[in-house]
Formats: C-alpha cells, structure tokens, sequence
C-alpha cells in the first residue's frame, strides 16, 4: 500500500477525484490542513461519488504534525513537483512509500523538498506544458509506483 499526501489542497473536485484514485489503488490518502473547503462538501463527494466511505483517509492539523508522526519513514518521502529535471519514473518506489503533492496553485513548498531533495520527482512535460491537473498527476505517479511493485 502506498500513502498519497495532500498538502493544502484547494480544489474539492480534485480530492475528491483523488480520494477514488486512491481506494481503486488501495493506498491511503493523507490531507494536511489548512485547506480551503469542507471536507463534507457536495463538489467533494460528487467526484468522489460512493468510494468516499471505502477511503483510507487521515487528516493532520498541520504538516508539522504529520512529520513529527512519520520522522522515522522521512527517507520515503517522495516530492512531486516540476521544480526537478528527475522524471518519476527513475525513482526506486517500495510499498509504503508516501507521495506528497502540494496545492494546486503553489504546489509544495521548497523548504519542505529540502528536507530530502534527492527524492524530488517530475512529470515530464512538453515545450508548452506548465503542469497538470492534480489528479491526474497523482494517478500517473501512483499507479507507476504500484507497477514498480506489481506482485
């Protein structure tokens, strides 16, 4: 099982989306507060439709909070982001592994990659692109982790 992090996300649609990507891959999704809705919102729950009540789902008062809680796993913190040339795909994932992904409008922040910038991961993107919505990157980067460890 992998863990998929959400921090400060603000769009219910994409948590949503990203809370039904999560139950069909089996992983666990982390939200890191603050966030700019509801968590019982209609948006929410739309996109998310009945999957929402099978979802492995914890919520953190604050990042510090979630750090203090996994500083022993810190090492298999993976940083999705486009400020990094390392394609997701050379990353070695393992099973427990956790994803993180900032706000859609910020992304994460660049003190929170320095705590192990060997494990900041990319998307690779053509000449045009800037970035992609947030959950398709997290299904893209999450089933290539689940195929890395495909039985």
């Amino acid at each position: 099982m992998f863990n998929v992090v959400l921090v400060h996300p603000q769009i219910p649609q994409n948590t949503g989306s990203i809370g039904r990507i999560c139950v069909n891959a089996d992983a666990s999704l982390h939200i890191i507060k603050p966030i700019s809705f509801d968590l019982s919102q209609k948006a929410l729950r739309r996109a998310g439709l009945d999957y929402w009540k099978y979802l492995d789902v914890k919520v953190w008062e604050s990042l510090e909070d979630f750090f203090d809680f996994y500083s022993n796993k810190s090492d298999r913190f993976f940083f999705c982001t486009t400020k990094s040339n390392k394609p997701y795909f050379k990353a070695d994932f393992q099973k427990g592994d956790f994803l993180l992904f900032g706000s859609e409008t910020t992304g994460l922040p660049e003190e929170l990659m320095q705590k192990n910038p060997n494990n900041k991961i990319t998307i690779p993107m053509g000449k045009n692109g800037r970035s992609l919505n947030l959950s398709v990157a997290v299904g893209i980067v999450l089933y290539d982790a689940i195929r890395q460890n495909f039985l």
